[in-house]
């Protein structure tokens, strides 16, 4: 991915370092040849080229990049779970992830990790972010998800004999679950997605407290992948099964929605990040009607909602990582609205403007394994920036609007925001 030659001199605003700590009045950064050299109040900035460029902020805020840890590019408009197999060709689903991917930038998230990946478009969709033939976030890539037959996503009869290849990789015992770790390893994953749990979703066959992969499994998963140097995490909702997943070294947990303390002590023994993904139960219960979901799923939805924001209150105060990232690319809950997940947080589930924040960018990069370069404004990052026009910290639904955005930064080139011009 290129980066910005010269220097640029950001000045005038409130820095929000993602460090957690309290935001700097009349801030300045500096970035040099696409990195970060300086970043604190302005009355202690360094002396610069007179060439530099200088971006006023005019009174906003100065961001890290914002962080979407839980990212399904290849997911688009989906209303049912079938709509995820044979909805779409290979081919127009790359189209669709490579303009979800530039809608993720210019909706201020320079970095995500991929939650799943139908075909194996999100490894390709990296590449092209980094060759720069496409726009979008620093991507870690996932691929084809793993499932017990049967499980979750396992929907299709096998009377139809069309298989589900593209989706997901079905397996029986551990035997099969290592197989399908060595496929992954040959696609150029870094993720491997797993469904060690069910879902409101699917009421009858596999709800929210069943499971859908033995230990056995799961275990055959994490050793293969960790082998191989790659990372595992889980769709994981009911108690046993993120306890499971835990137990058998999984390097962070998507959902975690039912925690009791065994599965908090296990969770902070190790620091495993969480990604608790909870506007879409919230979209899914207000909006759902309108697509034709039952009383049944919504009220699975809402039990998931009440379980989730609990779980996710109690990580946060035991000081573990959680992560942002929200499960877009459903009919109810699209692309485009990542930012209402940070909204969420704030008027919802109680945590701060500053706390969520901190989640969104710090621990985004810490869940990414790249907290060397990005995740917070210091010197020695990447320049990946947001640039606001206004004050997160006093309403976090600015992050919402696009039109509040004087720039999203990526190596210290102006990708989107009003500075971008029309051409964004």
């Amino acid at each position: 991915m290129k980066i910005q030659h010269g220097t640029i001199v950001i000045r005038n605003g409130q820095l929000i370092d993602g460090n957690g700590g309290p935001p700097i009045a009349d801030a300045a950064v500096v970035v040099q040849n696409g990195m970060i050299t300086f970043a604190g109040p302005a009355v202690d900035i360094p002396v610069v080229s007179a060439l530099a460029r200088v971006i006023d902020v005019e009174g906003g805020s100065i961001l890290p990049g914002l962080v979407e840890a839980h990212f399904h590019p290849t997911y688009f408009d989906v209303a049912a779970l079938e709509d995820l197999d044979i909805k779409y060709p290979v081919e127009y689903v790359t189209l669709l992830a490579a303009a979800n991917a530039k809608l993720a930038l210019e909706c201020g998230y320079t970095a995500a990790r991929s939650g799943g990946s139908l075909f194996n478009i999100d490894v390709w969709l990296k590449k092209a972010i980094e060759s720069d033939i496409a726009m979008g976030p620093r991507l870690a890539s996932s691929g084809r998800e793993i499932c017990g037959v049967g499980g979750l996503m396992d929907w299709n009869p096998d009377f139809r004999k069309i298989g589900m290849e593209g989706l997901v990789l079905l397996i029986n015992g551990p035997v099969e679950a290592r197989a399908a770790v060595r496929k992954l390893v040959k696609d150029g994953i870094e993720w491997v997605k797993t469904y060690p749990t069910g879902d409101a979703a699917a009421p009858d066959t596999n709800d929210h407290h069943t499971l859908c992969m033995t230990f056995e499994e799961m275990h055959a998963v994490v050793q293969t992948a960790h082998n191989h140097g790659l990372k595992v995490t889980g769709h994981c909702r009911a108690t046993e099964g993120i306890k499971n997943a835990l137990r058998a070294g999984y390097d962070a947990i998507e959902h975690g929605t039912f925690m009791d303390d065994e599965c908090m002590d296990l969770l902070l023994q190790r620091d495993v990040p969480c990604v608790p993904a909870l506007y879409f139960e919230y979209a899914s219960i207000h909006r759902g009607p309108e697509f034709g979901m039952s009383q049944r799923v919504i009220d699975g939805h809402q039990e998931t909602l009440d379980g989730g924001a609990e779980s996710a209150r109690r990580i946060l105060k035991a000081g573990g990582c959680l992560g942002m990232g929200g499960d877009y690319g459903f009919a109810w809950n699209p692309h485009g609205d990542y930012a209402r997940e940070l909204s969420f947080f704030v008027n919802y589930v109680g945590f701060t403007p500053l706390e969520v924040l901190t989640c969104a960018t710090k621990n985004g990069a810490k869940i990414l394994g790249r907290s060397h370069e990005i995740g917070t404004v210091e010197p020695g990052k990447l320049a990946d920036l947001l640039l606001v026009d206004g004050d997160p910290l006093k309403d976090i639904r600015i992050l919402e609007n696009r039109a509040q955005f004087l720039a999203v930064i990526q190596g210290g080139i102006i990708k989107a925001g009003r500075l971008a011009g029309p051409a964004s």
